[in-house]
């Protein structure tokens, strides 16, 4: 809305009165057709006084005509009021002819970095990375060379499948795509062993290449070898082979939590206040005191970069500081209630780490009740495949 109303002020605005008996009708009607209203203040009943574009004063007036409402235009402003008043005056007329070669020159350098990952998956650091290898704010497009940031960021991070820069206006648009991550492969004419990745029980096996080391029923620990790389034969010896072969077990997912009976949680009140200032690439002006008046509050800040068009960034933006204020509220569990809690958020967890909950098996649940609150253990019985291939060294 800041950045609106800024716009409104560059465009032109009409201060006006609306004067009639259907004025929250006459607002309503404002607000479905998405007309930009502002500092509303209300004289009486019947009459109301607020701000109005200028693009947009016709079709209120089509509104008040609608409405019953009589409209009268009490103030006139903005740069287009302003450039009418000062027409005849060449200091002006400089000062915006200047105003304009520097936007002009703004032209040529990059002032905003959009970076878009495939599917919304983030790379951690990624900014800056991209900002070490030579794209940043500031700089002149023509010493932005794209294909060499693009060699650094592929040589220095392994997650980046493939990356694209393309600039435009003064917009610098990044796009990514993250690479799979893969295991070790061994090469089918290698001789290799499959060893075990978890602990848990064998519930099945089936080998079809090479020598079974376990059997059902065996209990195992990662880095066991399941399968031999190698078979032996009455005549033949030892051969080595590349080992395959499915082997399933029963795993165990296991989470605890102490849930106590007193907790003291910080919530949000629906009190708030905002604090706004402008930044000049990065000099900043804060326009009031940047403290909040809340004893606990929750910090917010926005940075909005103001664009003439789509891709036309200026080196101005319009900081906003949003304190959101907080209260300490005490909660008191019973035996249960805690007990709940605790299994409740353990549930949740597991099963956000197993990929196929069909393979749920069994869930153990046990509580050991304390002085000041319920240790929560939960375990989760899971039928996987596991097993890795290893490489044999000789």
């Amino acid at each position: 809305m800041f950045i609106k109303i800024i716009f409104s002020y560059i465009l032109g605005f009409l201060k006006v009165s609306i004067e009639g008996y259907y004025i929250e009708r006459f607002i309503n009607i404002c607000k479905n057709k998405k007309i930009t209203i502002w500092n509303l203040k209300r004289n009486s009943n019947i009459s109301l006084i607020l701000n109005v574009r200028i693009n947009e004063f016709k079709e209120i007036c089509r509104i008040a005509k609608k409405t019953g409402c009589k409209i009268k235009i009490k103030n006139k402003k903005g740069m287009p009021f302003l450039l009418h008043r000062y027409k005849k005056r060449k200091i002006f007329l400089l000062l915006l002819l200047i105003v304009a070669v520097i936007i002009g020159l703004s032209s040529n350098f990059v002032w905003n970095v959009d970076i878009f990952e495939e599917n919304g998956e983030e790379l951690a650091n990624i900014r800056e990375d991209i900002e070490n290898a030579g794209l940043k704010t500031g700089l002149l497009k023509s010493k932005i060379d794209t294909k060499e940031i693009i060699n650094k960021i592929r040589l220095e991070r392994k997650d980046v499948a493939w990356m694209g820069i393309e600039i435009k206006g003064t917009n610098a648009i990044v796009k990514l795509v993250k690479a799979d991550e893969k295991p070790e492969i061994v090469n089918e004419d290698e001789y290799c062993s499959i060893i075990s990745d978890k602990t848990g029980i064998i519930t099945k096996i089936n080998v079809q290449e090479g020598t079974a080391n376990v059997k059902v029923g065996d209990t195992i620990k990662e880095g066991d070898v399941l399968i031999n790389g190698w078979m032996e034969g009455k005549f033949t010896g030892i051969r080595y082979v590349h080992a395959r072969g499915e082997i399933e077990a029963k795993v165990w997912y296991t989470k605890s939590k102490k849930i106590p009976y007193t907790l003291t949680e910080t919530q949000y009140t629906c009190n708030e206040e905002n604090k706004y200032g402008i930044k000049f690439g990065n000099f900043e002006i804060n326009f009031s005191k940047k403290y909040s008046k809340f004893k606990i509050y929750d910090t917010i800040e926005t940075e909005s970069k103001i664009k003439l068009f789509s891709d036309f960034y200026l080196p101005i933006s319009i900081l906003k500081t949003t304190y959101k204020e907080q209260e300490e509220v005490q909660k008191t569990y019973t035996v249960e209630e805690a007990k709940n809690i605790g299994i409740k958020d353990l549930e949740e967890e597991l099963e956000k780490e197993i990929e196929n909950k069909d393979n749920i098996v069994n869930k153990n649940i046990n509580t050991y009740e304390q002085e000041d609150g319920v240790q929560v253990y939960v375990t989760y019985e899971v039928l996987e495949n596991i097993g890795t291939n290893e490489k044999i060294v000789f």
